[in-house]
């Protein structure tokens, strides 16, 4: 009974987690805001950003406190969800990385700024907004008492998986932040088919986790994007077999009429940032060149849904990867 109160008194709480003692049984859960804007483009950024319109943006910051030291910092990953925002196999993830004693950031992009899904048009807000919300969390995040800044990571599935991969490119990364630099970036199905000229990445580790069936942000892309990247940077693929997008969901196959698949596209992206047309070479700076642009090689349809085996390998490949870049596993 004395040993029981002691426990509780300080806070202790011992569970069984994969084997081994958690003792992050308590979270502390915050909504944090600050400032963004809202570029449309890569090229806003890079030579405009500070003239771009503001816009305040929010998300759910939860610390897995730890029971014997309440003020220790902690590593954090930081979320981004796709075209639907955000869904239950999104925060399964998160759950895991908490477990795991990692602090998590979910950001909220599309709610920060009244909208649903992106699903059919993709120009309600643009990759490079989503990127440039990722950082200004980083920013605010890297002077919080629970926080560790020199380990904090990026991950995000489809359009998300896009701002995951492509925060990691140099020239988009040095017009936003020099300093704050992400110690990993996990993306899930992101658009490989975007070809950067300038193949300069961060030197931290870069992952993609992608279907060999996937029709919406297609696989064959991204064996051509490693190939390219692979030289100079830290950067690996897994394709999962018989896998389409969203393969790590609960959910059976379904087909999205609406939603562009890309599985005929290659957008080529200039030192400046600028993503071109197919064969044009003209900038999709807006939504009408981009509507221009993506119908020389879109096309509407696309599967998704999950796959159980490739889920569990991407639940473990995940806390693998989290565990040597965070916790140094």
């Amino acid at each position: 009974m004395q040993l029981s109160k002691k426990l509780s008194k300080n806070l202790l709480v011992l569970s069984f987690f994969f084997g081994g003692f958690n003792f992050y049984g308590q979270l502390k859960i915050e909504k944090i805001q600050f400032e963004s804007a809202n570029p449309y483009s890569f090229n806003d950024i890079i030579t405009d950003l500070d003239n771009q319109e503001k816009q305040t943006v929010f998300g759910k910051l939860t610390v897995p406190l730890d029971s014997v030291n309440k003020n220790k910092k902690l590593p954090l990953v930081i979320g981004v969800a796709g075209s639907f925002g955000w869904s239950n196999h999104h925060y399964d993830y998160l759950k895991m990385y908490q477990e795991m004693g990692i602090a998590t950031f979910e950001l909220n992009s599309f709610k920060s700024r009244n909208i649903t899904t992106t699903v059919g048009s993709q120009v309600e807000i643009t990759m490079a907004a989503m990127i440039l919300d990722s950082y200004k969390a980083f920013e605010k995040l890297s002077n919080h008492p629970n926080i560790d800044k020199n380990k904090v990571s990026i991950t995000g599935w489809s359009l998300g998986g896009g701002v995951t991969l492509f925060s990691a490119w140099i020239p988009l990364k040095n017009a936003i932040n020099k300093e704050l630099t992400f110690a990993s970036h996990l993306a899930y199905y992101p658009p490989c088919f975007i070809d950067p000229d300038k193949v300069e990445f961060s030197s931290s580790p870069i992952h993609i986790l992608i279907g060999e069936l996937d029709n919406w942000t297609p696989s064959k892309p991204c064996i051509n994007f490693i190939e390219k990247l692979k030289p100079k940077t830290n950067i690996g693929l897994t394709i999962y077999k018989d896998s389409y997008h969203s393969f790590d969901k609960k959910t059976p196959l379904t087909r999205q009429e609406n939603a562009y698949s890309f599985s005929e596209c290659s957008f080529r992206l200039d030192e400046m940032g600028n993503i071109l047309m197919n064969y044009l070479n003209i900038p999709m700076s807006n939504p009408l060149l981009q509507k221009i642009g993506f119908m020389m090689c879109v096309s509407r349809g696309a599967d998704f849904g999950g796959n159980s085996k490739a889920r569990v390998k991407s639940y473990n490949f995940s806390k693998d990867f989290m565990s040597k870049t965070l916790l140094n596993q």
